[in-house]
């Protein structure tokens, strides 16, 4: 069992990074993908277009640092809390990308016919933002709580 509760806490520690990637990868090829459709149609104002479509890809950063919190010896008292920490926060990094990413295509789509919009367009993209931030800060709050 506590072999199990180990391979849990490893899991913890990477799942973050991994789960943060994945997430980042999705939602900015979806969004960059809207980009590229919204460059065919547009005459200029590409380089806000590809800006937008990078935007998912902060789920990373944050995975990665999260990874580094958690980072430390596993044992059999504290696999389990880094399993939930880790594994939780790298659950919604991935889908606050994937999500992001959609916003953004959303957002690029808008802009292309109404360029007015371009601003007003990435709240729902900043809003997705905000709930990876604070499932990031919550990560790094717990993190310092578990045993050594």
């Amino acid at each position: 069992m506590n072999e199990l509760v180990i391979a849990l806490g490893w899991i913890g520690i990477f799942g973050p990074m991994a789960l943060g990637a994945v997430g980042s990868i999705i939602g900015c090829a979806v969004a960059g993908q809207a980009a590229i459709g919204a460059m065919l149609e547009t005459d200029g104002g590409y380089g806000r277009f590809v800006g937008i479509s990078a935007m998912p890809s902060s789920q990373i950063i944050f995975g990665i640092v999260i990874m580094f919190s958690l980072n430390q010896e596993v044992t059999a008292t504290n696999g389990g809390g880094l399993f939930a920490i880790g594994f939780l926060a790298g659950i919604t990094l991935m889908m606050s990308g994937v999500w992001q990413g959609r916003a953004c295509a959303s957002a690029i789509a808008a802009a292309k016919d109404k360029p007015e919009i371009f601003g007003l367009s990435l709240a729902p993209a900043a809003i997705v933002e905000g709930f990876a931030v604070f499932a990031f800060v919550f990560a790094l709050v717990l993190a310092g709580s578990l045993p050594g």
